[in-house]
């Protein structure tokens, strides 16, 4: 077989998850001495009063600093602090020069890049390619405090600051380009973030424990090359030393043929170049399945995609944390607070989350349009009960403003905490894409009961009057367990609870990799009777995403008439945005379904929603109610042959008459709603996502 050079490339086995070394075990950097910061420093004089002359670790970041551990920056930077390790950050910083990347001088080891907790792409620009005029994650809300790109762009001033200083990148942004991907904005295939940035190593995922190896190793002299097999990292490699197998994967394979993986633990598969597949959209379709393929951190390969005469080298996706090692991350010393130098502004993402409590990571619902599964992975790191408990006091005696509700005990889903395989050992070998698509393996867990134990627990605390569910539920996990779902409704919703089937339709939904609707109905039936046994009006509110691939105009009609059946008045809708690396944005691009094996002259292929013209329609769809929208239909609805939708009755889905100045083409127009003084609307859809 090749063999592709990795430079001082370590052979030691890729360990076991049983055999992770815990995070917080290393023997801590001697300056540990200089003890906890409040906040840790944005500024010289902030340095100075804590007694440091240097910082080790300087971390650069998109969003505004918040010392809470909702977000991803002030977790990097409170467990390095807990290493020893004095840590540094600036925040927005102005990118147009490399003066503001020097303002805390020259760290000592290395500078840690973020965009943020939001991909500043997806920050910066709707799904239309229109920018946000606000972001969430700024003081007073204003948006244009970062560039696009802005991993590339931070990393390029880190080295312009101090060429010598070795940059490290890592968060959702840089996670989700780690190979060659396509670009939304762009429209075109663009090369790993580790080749354009020039970063000497890209950390994806949840990136703790490759960052805290990596951070003694450079403590104690080693290099980034010293240390490129950690888990987790993405390195540019040349030269490789014996003993790896290297698995063409190159090509697309025919029905007579497929690629043989051997056994072993030196093995490593080789993707289409980053030449290919910007050039064929077949094996840009077959590198995103076989890359989606190798996610299981028990039993992944090692990646390679060369990108010119160098090549990317993707070790195995990280081991999950053990409760214990989320729970110390959790505990760390963090103000919980806004760096004082904000003052009085408010951050709108701070204001949100101040009093909600995150519970675990990951998701195993695969999802193929989300972003969650690619950076998190499917195997669930929870909390202990106690931990959590623990947070919900100190945010009870602690957080400026607490009233007695926390706003939302949760995270990438509501109801996953404590859910995971039956068994490890066939855990460690599996290779579906999710644990609940097409149907819930039997292998999971799907017992709520810890968590409704948590629930009833957190609300008996003294001092809180409410904990509320704020964070989506997957419903086809929640009506395995209706004493769950009672619970939920009797205590932990306030008026309004969010889900989200995406469709109706089952060509969506198998593209989505989403549960059908009778799964959301089975939902709404439990819901609806413990809401009325508790004596509470509640509501639903359903999530549906328009123009997502192998959706027809047909079924975004379908879906408008099941939305009116159903009294549903969407006020803000998602309309697909093609994230960097989803099986989705594949499907997009390429015309192809990544969730079968990809063929030359046989694979499958999947309608895509190309144009604003068609994206619009769809979203007009959702919005059948908005009078900017009926011009629009019509000429959609004629053309389909479903006029008989026209007209004026209760049966018809838009009228046959026009309110005098709509419809002029505005799509993003206020909503016009006839009849709403004679019948008031029963929901709002609001998509933030």
């Amino acid at each position: 077989m090749e063999k592709i050079s990795i430079a001082r490339f370590d052979l030691r086995y890729y360990p076991l998850m049983s055999t992770e070394r815990n995070i917080f075990s290393y023997r801590k950097y001697w300056a540990s001495r200089f003890g906890t910061a409040p906040f840790l420093p944005m500024s010289r004089d902030e340095m100075d009063r804590l007694g440091w002359d240097s910082c080790d670790v300087i971390l650069v970041t998109g969003d505004a600093y918040i010392d809470h551990p909702s977000f991803g920056m002030a977790i990097i930077g409170r467990l390095l602090e807990a290493q020893g390790f004095r840590v540094g950050i600036i925040a927005q910083p102005e990118w147009r020069d490399a003066e503001a990347f020097k303002a805390l001088g020259k760290p000592n080891l290395f500078y840690g890049v973020t965009a943020g907790n939001m991909d500043s792409m997806v920050n910066r620009y709707t799904s239309d390619r229109r920018i946000r005029k606000d972001d969430s994650y700024t003081p007073g809300g204003e948006g244009g405090k970062r560039p696009d790109r802005a991993v590339l762009v931070y990393a390029q001033r880190c080295k312009e600051a101090f060429a010598d200083v070795p940059v490290v990148i890592g968060g959702i942004e840089a996670s989700l380009r780690r190979i060659a991907h396509f670009d939304y904005w762009s429209d075109k295939v663009r090369r790993s973030a580790l080749v354009d940035s020039k970063a000497d190593i890209l950390l994806y995922g949840n990136a703790e424990r490759a960052l805290v190896a990596l951070v003694h190793g450079l403590a104690a002299g080693k290099s980034i090359a010293d240390q490129s097999d950690l888990r987790g990292t993405a390195v540019m490699v040349s030269h490789a030393p014996d003993g790896w197998d290297v698995v063409d994967c190159a090509q697309v394979e025919d029905e007579a043929a497929t690629v043989k993986i051997p056994k072993g633990d030196h093995v490593v598969l080789k993707l289409p170049s980053y030449e290919a597949v910007a050039a064929d959209p077949v094996l840009y379709a077959h590198a995103s399945r076989l890359s989606h393929l190798e996610s299981n951190p028990g039993n992944a390969k090692a990646l390679i995609q060369a990108h010119g005469t160098r090549h990317v080298w993707i070790n195995p996706p990280p081991i999950p944390l053990s409760t214990k090692e989320l729970d110390q991350i959790y505990e760390l010393p963090f103000a919980r607070a806004p760096h004082p130098s904000y003052l009085d502004q408010k951050i709108p993402a701070w204001e949100m989350i101040r009093f909600s409590v995150a519970i675990m990571r990951g998701c195993f619902g695969g999802c193929s349009f989300c972003s969650i599964t690619e950076h998190e992975g499917r195997i669930i790191q929870s909390r202990s009960e106690e931990s959590v408990l623990r947070e919900i006091e100190r945010i009870r005696d602690k957080t400026e403003g607490f009233t007695g509700t926390i706003s939302d005990v949760g995270g990438p889903t509501a109801n996953m905490w404590r859910l995971n395989c039956k068994d490890a050992k066939t855990e460690s070998v599996c290779r579906r894409l999710s644990c609940v698509y097409p149907d819930i393996c039997v292998n999971l867990n799907t017992d709520h009961g810890p968590l409704i134990s948590l629930y009833r627990k957190a609300r008996a605390l003294p001092g809180i009057k409410r904990v509320l569910v704020a964070s989506g539920v997957r419903y086809d996990l929640a009506v395995r367990d209706p004493e769950y779902v009672k619970e939920l409704a009797s205590h932990h919703v306030g008026g309004y609870l969010k889900i989200a089937p995406e469709h109706t339709e089952p060509g969506p939904l198998s593209h989505m990799m989403k549960p059908g609707i009778g799964a959301y109905d089975r939902f709404k039936a439990l819901f609806d009777k413990a809401a009325k046994e508790a004596g509470k009006e509640l509501y639903l509110i359903p999530y549906f995403i328009a123009a997502h691939p192998g959706t027809t105009d047909q079924d975004m009609m379908e879906l408008a008439l099941w939305l009116k059946r159903n009294g549903f008045r969407a006020d803000q809708v998602q309309t697909f945005l093609p994230s960097p690396m989803a099986l989705a944005t594949a499907m997009h691009h390429t015309g192809r379904n990544p969730l079968r094996p990809i063929r030359r002259n046989q694979g499958e292929t999947v309608s895509r929603v190309l144009g604003l013209k068609q994206r619009r329609l769809h979203k007009a769809f959702l919005r059948y109610h908005d009078a900017e929208n009926w011009p629009l239909l019509r000429e959609a609805l004629t053309r389909m042959g479903r006029a008989d939708l026209i007209g004026n009755g209760k049966r018809h889905l838009i009228p046959a008459w026009q309110p005098k100045g709509t419809g002029a083409g505005q799509s993003d127009g206020p909503a016009v709603r006839q009849g709403s003084a004679r019948k008031p609307q029963k929901f709002l859809t609001k998509h933030t996502r």
